[in-house]
C-alpha cells in the first residue's frame, strides 16, 4: 500500500487566481479511519486555501498530538508544517509567528490536545490575539487510547462502550469568545458548504480565528446516543446564518434571502455577507453571541456559523507594537545600532 497520491490530475482541470492547481494543496493519502470526520475537515481545508489561491509555501500548518494533529500530513504537502508535543502547539505557532509574521499559520488540534493538556496553552494563544487560524476537530472522546470522554463531551451523553458521562462540558468557542478571540465560528464535518467558506474567512481575518468542528469519531464515538455522532448532530444542530465569504479581489456582490443581512469587513477588505434570522443576534456583539451559545445549549442544540466577529481586533504584533519587518530578518546592525542609539533611548527613559 502506498501513503502518496497518484500525480495523475486531467488536464484540464482550471488553476486558482494565483496559477496553483488543487493537487498542489494536497497531502499524503489518510491513515485513519474510513469515514473519520476529520478528513471531511482537511477536504474543506484543501479547498478553502485553493479558493482563497493562497500559496502553499507561505502556509504553516502546526498541531499537536492525537488522530486531529495527524492530519497535516494529509493536506497541504507543500507547506511547512510542525508537530509538536501534546498540548504544546499554540506555544510553537506562537514563536514561529513572532519570528515570521508574513507567513499564514494554521493550527490544527483536537478536543484532548485543547481542552485538556493543552488547556493552558489555548488560553493564552487566544488572549495575547495570535494571527492565526486555530481549527479543533471536536469528537469529545480520545480515539487514540479507546474512546474515554474528552473535557468537550457533553454531560449525560453515552459513548459506544454504554457508560454515561457524568461532567460538565468545555464550550471551547464560549472560552474562545470570552477571552478575546476575533473570530469565532463552530460547524460540522458533514457539512461542507458551510465549513469552507467559515475557514476561508477565518484565514481572512487578522487576528486569532477559532473554529470548532464537530467531527465524529466513527470508531468509539458515533452511536445514536453520543451528542458527537452523525445522527445526533444532523437531528440537533441549527445555523446562526448562512453566508457567503466574498474576497477583496472579486466584485462584491451577492443575492440574499429574506429576513436581516449583515455585513461584516474583515481586515483584508473581503466581506462577509450574513443572512441572519430575524430574530438572531449580533454576531459583533460579544454579550449576545455568549448569550446566544448558553441558549442553545440550554435547549440541546448545537448551534453552527459564525458566532462572533470583532472587525476591529488586532493581533500579538500590534499589541507588543513590534517592527513591519520578519524578526527572523533583523540583521546584527539592526538588532546592535550602536552606543549613540543606545544612548538616545536610555535618555528617552530617564
Amino acid at each position: 500500500m502506498t501513503f502518496f497520491r497518484p500525480t495523475f490530475r486531467h488536464p484540464d482541470l482550471p488553476p486558482n487566481a494565483a496559477g496553483y492547481h488543487r493537487r498542489e494543496y494536497e497531502g499524503g493519502i489518510s491513515t485513519l479511519c474510513a469515514g473519520c470526520g476529520h478528513d471531511s475537515i482537511c477536504s474543506a481545508i484543501i479547498q478553502a486555501c485553493f479558493e482563497l489561491a493562497l500559496p502553499p509555501h507561505r502556509i504553516v500548518k502546526m498541531s499537536g498530538i492525537g488522530c486531529s494533529s495527524k492530519t497535516p500530513a494529509y493536506f497541504l504537502g507543500r507547506s511547512h508544517g510542525f508537530n509538536s508535543v501534546h498540548g504544546r502547539m499554540p506555544s510553537i505557532a506562537t514563536g514561529a509567528n513572532m519570528a515570521n509574521r508574513d507567513l499564514i499559520y494554521l493550527g490544527v488540534s483536537g478536543d484532548g490536545d485543547t481542552a485538556s493538556i493543552g488547556m493552558g496553552q489555548f488560553i493564552h494563544a487566544v488572549r495575547r490575539s495570535l494571527n492565526m487560524t486555530y481549527i479543533v476537530m471536536n469528537n469529545g472522546c480520545y480515539g487514540l487510547t479507546k474512546g474515554q470522554y474528552s473535557a468537550t463531551a457533553d454531560k449525560g451523553s453515552k459513548s459506544k462502550k454504554g457508560g454515561v458521562n457524568e461532567l460538565e462540558s468545555i464550550d471551547l468557542c464560549e472560552l474562545a469568545i470570552q477571552l478575546g478571540a476575533g473570530f469565532v465560528g463552530r460547524s460540522f464535518s458533514g457539512d461542507k458548504q458551510q465549513l469552507v467558506p467559515l475557514i476561508k474567512a477565518a484565514l481572512s481575518h487578522k487576528g486569532l480565528s477559532f473554529i470548532d468542528v464537530i467531527s465524529p469519531c466513527v470508531t468509539f464515538n458515533n452511536n445514536p446516543e453520543s451528542t458527537k455522532s452523525y445522527h445526533w448532530v444532523r437531528e440537533h444542530s441549527e445555523a446562526t446564518n448562512t453566508f457567503d465569504f466574498v474576497p477583496f479581489r472579486q466584485t462584491i456582490t451577492a443575492e440574499y434571502p429574506d429576513d436581516a443581512v449583515q455585513d461584516v469587513v474583515l481586515h483584508d477588505n473581503s466581506v462577509i455577507h450574513l443572512h441572519k434570522h430575524h430574530n438572531a443576534p449580533d454576531i459583533t456583539d460579544r454579550r449576545q453571541a455568549i448569550d446566544n451559545l448558553e441558549d442553545h445549549k440550554a435547549q440541546g442544540v448545537i448551534i453552527t456559523g459564525v458566532l462572533y466577529v470583532n472587525p476591529e481586533s488586532t493581533d500579538t504584533h500590534e499589541i507588543l507594537h513590534t517592527c513591519e519587518r520578519p524578526l527572523n530578518s533583523l540583521t546584527e546592525a539592526d538588532l546592535c545600532p550602536g552606543s549613540e542609539v543606545l544612548e538616545g533611548i536610555n535618555a528617552g527613559h530617564r
